[in-house]
């Protein structure tokens, strides 16, 4: 778990070891060193460092480094004895919190076995060399770690403790030199000569204890190359995030003065505009010309305000007037269907058929027909009289189908108009917005016979279909009922409307 307000200087570190090459690290690290001498001794923000260096886990990269192949390692013995002085001094002092235990009986006992490894290293580079400067640069070095070995003991007493135990269970029992050094032991710590005796019966858990930390360590070190990749995946992904953002905020800031320069610019020309004018302009026609400026600038205000609201209005209402059409559209197909289970009903209705007449009921139809004629007279009505009223009739049908055909067409010139309508609604209720909106979208709405022509045609096929359907198709038709297709005089008047856009006579 990483601290909360870690130091910039450890973070940045971090980051750098993460995405850096291996042979590069270890004079990385180096800055650990400058950091840790520009904080005062003793101090608080010392030991927030050293906590965040070891939760970064800078300082097993150190441990890392000190197993490696001095020759390898660049810089050689002086980046090694100073990575040495900075591993005593971040281990020194440090609280570990959770992870004392790992801290203490592993990170410890790993240090302090690298510096011996390495102190008899420069021992026999020592013996082999040759030159006298190159042996003064190794017991330099051997000074150098020695005193790192000396400062990490220092600290941590228990690993003195720890040394002399095992150095004591080496010996033979009952020599002198094993009784002074458990008297030594003793001295350290009053309770370390209980433990000698307690580490025979702790012996098999501590064995299986350390075989375990043991597995977990190299498990753990196995797993270190794929959370560095995961580190330098992170941080690689957080630092092109917050580039994209500066260059996102840069463009939009760019656009932004961008915008401001044309407003400028326009603003400029057009005072510039009506300076000219204004000297063209004669004196006593300045006062109109400028209520004239006036009057047209508040017509385009108050034009953009008007379209903004009804668009802002028609939006609103585009919800409500969708459910309306949909209303509209239920209503009339229930109604067409209310209407043709009525018509099926009646055409199909059983016969009732004839009551029997009887002698009684024949001699009262009889009766009533004979009172009729008696208070009905017939009048006696001549060949002329009857041509006469005959032609009336026919005048007078001849006028009603005349007038019923005028009224058929207005109704069909009505219905056209209100296809069209309809249309027109369809395709502004479908419209895409203004941002969402094509090249060819605008077509659509500029020319206003392309709804038309579409419901034209669409009426004519209907009624050559009608027209060409086989007798038997429609036996249950008559002239006065409404069928499902148009007329052809539906279809003629569209087609009109979309080629000259009149109306018919």
């Amino acid at each position: 778990m990483k601290p909360t307000g870690t130091d910039p200087r450890i973070l940045s570190l971090a980051a750098e070891v993460a995405k850096s090459p291996e042979q590069n690290v270890p004079v990385i690290l180096l800055k650990l060193k400058e950091i840790i001498n520009n904080t005062p001794l003793g101090s608080s923000e010392l030991k927030k460092i050293k906590q965040d260096i070891y939760c970064y886990d800078l300082i097993q990269y150190c441990l890392l480094v000190l197993t490696q192949d001095c020759s390898r390692v660049q810089g050689g013995w002086t980046t090694v004895s100073q990575l040495t002085q900075i591993l005593s001094h971040c281990c020194v002092g440090l609280e570990p919190g959770e992870d004392a235990e790992e801290f203490y009986n592993e990170l410890l006992p790993s240090a302090v076995e690298n510096f011996l490894v390495l102190g008899r290293r420069l021992q026999t580079c020592f013996i082999n060399a040759a030159k006298g400067e190159e042996k003064d640069a190794l017991l330099h070095f051997f000074d150098v770690v020695t005193d790192s070995l000396f400062w990490l003991l220092g600290g941590h007493v228990q690993l003195i403790q720890n040394g002399l135990r095992s150095l004591l269970n080496k010996q033979e029992p009952g020599t002198e030199f094993s009784q002074e050094l458990r008297q030594f032991i003793v001295l350290l710590s009053p309770k370390a000569y209980q433990e000698v005796k307690d580490q025979k019966q702790h012996k098999a858990a501590c064995l299986i204890q350390a075989y375990w930390k043991g597995f977990q360590t190299r498990k753990r070190l196995k797993k270190l190359p794929s959370a560095v990749i995961t580190l330098q995946r992170s941080f690689r992904s957080k630092r092109t995030k917050m580039l994209m953002k500066l260059s996102r905020q840069k463009e939009e800031e760019e656009h932004r003065l961008q915008l401001q320069i044309q407003r400028q610019r326009a603003m400029r020309l057009s005072r510039e505009i009506r300076l000219n004018m204004l000297e063209i302009v004669h004196p006593g026609q300045v006062e109109k010309h400028n209520r004239e400026i006036e009057e047209k600038s508040a017509l385009i205000i108050q034009k953009h305000w008007k379209g903004y609201r009804e668009r802002k209005n028609f939006r609103q209402q585009r919800p409500s007037l969708t459910e309306y059409k949909a209303a509209v559209i239920l209503q009339r197909a229930t109604l067409k269907f209310l209407a043709k289970c009525r018509k099926k009903k009646k055409q199909f209705a059983p016969w009732p058929g004839l009551r029997e007449l009887t002698d009684a009921r024949r001699i009262e139809l009889k009766q009533q027909v004979d009172d009729y004629i008696r208070r009905h007279p017939g009048s006696q009505i001549s060949d002329v009289t009857s041509r006469e009223l005959h032609s009336q009739a026919q005048e007078r049908l001849q006028h009603y189908f005349m007038g019923r055909a005028l009224e058929e067409r207005s109704q069909q010139h009505r219905e056209a108009l209100m296809a069209q309508i309809n249309t027109n609604i369809e395709q502004l209720m479908k419209a895409p917005s203004l941002k969402e909106a094509e090249e060819k979208d605008p077509e659509l709405f500029l020319s206003r016979s392309r709804p038309v022509a579409a419901k034209a045609k669409q009426a004519h096929l209907t009624t050559l279909k009608h027209i060409q359907a086989p007798w038997w198709k429609k036996l249950g038709e008559e002239a006065g009922d409404d069928i499902d297709v148009p007329k052809d005089e539906l279809s003629i008047e569209l087609g009109t409307l979309f080629i000259g856009g009149t109306k018919p006579p």
